[in-house]
């Protein structure tokens, strides 16, 4: 008995060391670049666009500025099989198209900041649609750099890895947006997050290239589409049950998508003020994020990607309850800072479990097109089905809403049962 009980430590420990890696840290850094763009076009503009006096059925549509993510999978064989002139030369497949992704982004953030969305509501949109367009792009890159660069036993660690470094991102995107702009002016503001994205390419500089396989032959055009677009939806459709696996992917955190897209409005109708939304929100939210994501690497790794989808799919969705408690008693801070902790804590965890699922979906001869594919239908609850929260809340009570989106997620649970059943053993694609 004792010996089972130091060997089941062992066995945690080690579960926890494997965050402190090398290239766990690399795929922590671009974690955070991948963060950082995608709260830009969300959280942060919708706050924006409130304070403003925006109508929350217009903040709603704004969700539908982040289309790009539901469509990436359309161009990313091009970015899994083509190579880019000198760059991929220099600095292989992956990390040459991480390098120009990213520094197109810098650029794009920064000429955001130069607009002013009262006056330019369509060029904010333009902007906004323009940084979610070369996000998705370089999260196709960094997606696929992480499945290749982990074994199959790291996968788990590797995905609460990418959930804290985007945490970090959003904290930045997030919190550090909104104190920056209490004291300097937006284009300031969107000038320290070029020059995050900036940093974000000498990680990449710095970054190992992944093994790629073995070049396969193309001889013409139609064998090109053929091996780079047909091939990897082909093989991904021969699997037993695939539809259910992208409805899965489609509703498992809807609830929290609709939560998610109409928070910020949320908070600044109960009554609070920029710096406690900073405070409690983005950075102590931020932080039971990473907390919730690093345990659910762990729980991933000790209890298996089944197991670790229904306990964080099932908090995810209860957890939802406290913004509805926050709805009844109204400017209660304390209220607040329960919430977000409980639903952070939860998200982070069903996040990275998430995360862990999807990588384990992809073949890894067509990582990168397949990942897409499947983070594109997981994009379509937080942009387009996420575009109606806002008429949802102005047709509500703010109760109401926060238990609808609660009820919301059963769907997603009893998608994952079918799964479960359809492979009792989880693995459900070849790592080689």
């Amino acid at each position: 008995m004792a010996d089972s009980t130091v060997t089941r430590r062992k066995d945690w420990t080690a579960a926890i060391a494997g965050y402190l890696t090398p290239r766990m840290l690399v795929i922590l850094a671009m974690g955070f670049a991948s963060g950082l763009p995608l709260l830009l076009t969300l959280s942060t503009l919708s706050y924006w666009l409130s304070k403003v006096g925006v109508d929350k059925t217009t903040i709603g549509l704004f969700a539908l500025v982040g289309t790009p993510y539901t469509f990436k999978f359309l161009w990313s064989p091009i970015m899994d099989q083509v190579p880019l002139p000198v760059l991929t030369r220099l600095f292989g497949r992956r990390r040459s198209w991480l390098l120009l992704t990213q520094g197109l982004l810098a650029i794009a953030i920064f000429w955001m900041g130069t607009i002013d969305p009262a006056i330019d509501p369509w060029l904010t949109a333009l902007a906004a649609i323009i940084i979610a367009f070369l996000s998705a792009s370089q999260d196709i890159v960094i997606d696929a750099y992480r499945i290749e660069i982990l074994p199959e036993a790291e996968q788990g660690q590797g995905a609460g890895a990418t959930q804290t470094g985007y945490r970090f991102g959003l904290l930045l995107a997030g919190a550090g947006a909104l104190a920056l702009s209490d004291f300097y002016s937006w284009t300031v503001v969107f000038g320290v997050l070029s020059a995050a994205m900036l940093a974000s390419m000498v990680v990449t500089l710095l970054a190992p290239e992944p093994k790629a396989p073995p070049p396969r032959a193309r001889r013409d055009y139609a064998l090109w589409v053929k091996e780079a677009v047909i091939d990897p939806f082909g093989e991904f459709m021969a699997r037993k049950g695939w539809i259910v696996i992208l409805a899965f992917v489609l509703f498992y955190k809807f609830g929290d998508a609709l939560g998610g897209t109409m928070a910020n409005p949320f908070y600044n109708e109960m009554g609070f003020t920029g710096t406690e939304i900073a405070a409690v929100s983005k950075v102590w939210g931020v932080w039971m994020t990473v907390v919730g994501a690093l345990i659910g690497g762990i729980v991933v790794a000790r209890w298996g990607i089944f197991r670790a989808l229904l306990v964080g799919g099932v908090l995810q969705a209860v957890t939802n309850l406290a913004f509805a408690y926050v709805a009844i008693v109204g400017h209660d801070l304390t209220a607040l800072a329960v919430a977000i902790t409980a639903d952070n804590l939860a998200g982070g965890a069903a996040g990275a479990a998430l995360v862990a699922y999807l990588s384990s979906l992809c073949n890894v001869a067509f990582t990168a097109t397949q990942y897409a594919l499947l983070t594109s239908f997981m994009a379509q609850g937080r942009t387009w089905l996420s575009s109606g929260s806002g008429w949802l809340a102005d047709h509500t009570d703010w109760a109401t809403f926060w238990t609808a989106t609660m009820f919301l997620a059963i769907p997603g649970l009893l998608l994952l049962f079918w799964i479960m059943k359809l492979y009792p053993g989880g693995a459900v694609a070849q790592r080689a």
